[in-house]
């Protein structure tokens, strides 16, 4: 679990604990207005909006289905984008 947390609903965490294998580690890539583009180890790309303050070439977690975003011990609400 997070040491803080910004933004996150109780359903969010709870659908992250429930659903461990969904977390997918990756890179970021460029952000941009709100917008956080991360490669993912499997070289997908996954496109985020939130409030997560992230730099490119930084290593990150998302959990698409939870819609979080974690950056090493913080959380945020991050919803992705259709490419």
């Amino acid at each position: 679990m997070p040491n803080s947390s910004v933004g996150l609903l109780p359903i969010q965490r709870a659908v992250a604990g429930a659903s461990p294998g969904a977390w997918c580690d990756g890179l970021v890539s460029a952000v941009r207005h709100g917008v956080v583009d991360v490669i993912l180890l499997d070289g997908s790309l996954l496109r985020l909006t939130g409030s997560a303050v992230v730099s490119p070439g930084e290593p990150v977690a998302a959990h698409p289905v939870a819609e979080i975003l974690a950056v090493g011990t913080s959380w945020y609400s991050a919803r992705p984008i259709p490419l």
